[in-house]
């Protein structure tokens, strides 16, 4: 498969060679040595399962991607994994994982879980400015059952039960940030040709239905598990990428405005508005000298029509 796909146009290269790595596959370690003698491939595998250090020990790779790029129980996600791979590696190159979301109810592939994603998109993509590894993956275009995906939704790539919590949870708004973040990662500069306003939430109020007896931390991954409203929280997010300072402005449903002050210009500025009782369509606006610039809508913060409450995030932007 390598050799089919490797002389394609749209195949990576890294360090002139196809790039290829992997979910997991430890049980094939050994069968790599054949594979990149005959395809001349450079491999960058996710052993994440064998920890840093021993993946890092293994001879037959060039590098290392992780998948750890989601925070454990009720705390922010930080950058100590990373740096266990960047020390383990020793100078070889490290894949850094950036994920937006994660959210699984497949009763099929008996998972039921999320992990905190509040702020993670933005907060993920200054660690990535702070490590500065040598590669990013994002996790991922299209895993809807697991909630991280940021491509547009096809009906047909859904797996079956993820429906409920996907279909009219779209996620695009989070690529209008991606090419400021990109090119700062890559040049150490960006600018902004273009201002954008991104805001996300949860539909429905934690308090509002059934948790569906979803945890927040997996104990197959050897966590405690705990209630998931301690690690979602109740919460609407704006980031908004400005030229200049300007005032934002959330509202949801009828409710007086908050009004936020964005002073990090030429750059992105995050800002976090409690649910606090209040539901109803969501608003939110870059405005300067009282005129607004621009907005974007979304659909109402309400109880679950089903009673169930879903834990995936609705992504809106412009």
């Amino acid at each position: 498969m390598v050799n089919s796909y490797k002389g394609h146009q749209s195949q990576y290269r890294y360090s002139g060679k196809p790039l290829v790595s992997t979910f997991e596959g430890t049980s094939n370690i050994n069968d790599w040595s054949t594979i990149k003698e005959q395809t001349g491939c450079y491999f960058i595998p996710d052993w994440s399962s064998l920890g840093p250090q021993r993946a890092a020990s293994q001879s037959v790779i060039d590098g290392a991607f992780s998948w750890v790029a989601w925070p454990t129980g009720a705390t922010d996600m930080n950058t100590d994994s990373d740096k266990q791979y960047l020390s383990a590696l020793a100078g070889k190159p490290y894949m850094m994982p950036v994920s937006p979301w994660f959210y699984t109810n497949i009763p099929q592939y008996h998972k039921n879980w999320l992990w905190r994603g509040d702020t993670l998109w933005p907060d993920r993509w200054d660690q990535v400015l702070q490590i500065q590894p040598q590669l990013v993956e994002i996790i991922s275009w299209n895993d809807y059952g697991e909630s991280h995906y940021i491509g547009p939704i096809r009906l047909q790539g859904i797996v079956a039960n993820a429906n409920r919590y996907v279909q009219n949870n779209p996620h695009d708004g989070w690529r209008l940030l991606l090419p400021y973040y990109i090119q700062r990662f890559k040049t150490g500069n960006a600018s902004v040709s273009e201002e954008f306003i991104v805001m996300w939430y949860r539909p429905n109020p934690s308090s509002s239905g059934s948790d569906g007896s979803t945890t927040c931390n997996n104990s197959s991954e050897h966590q405690t598990e705990m209630a998931p409203a301690l690690c979602s929280t109740d919460s609407l997010f704006v980031s908004v990428l400005l030229e200049r300072p300007a005032d934002i402005y959330v509202q949801i449903g009828t409710n007086t405005p908050t009004k936020f002050e964005a002073t990090n210009t030429p750059g992105v500025n995050t800002f976090t508005v409690q649910f606090n009782g209040q539901t109803g369509v969501t608003s939110a606006w870059i405005s300067r000298n009282g005129d607004v610039e621009k907005n974007t809508h979304g659909p109402a913060i309400a109880p679950p029509s089903d009673g169930l409450i879903n834990w995936n995030a609705i992504v809106q932007g412009s």
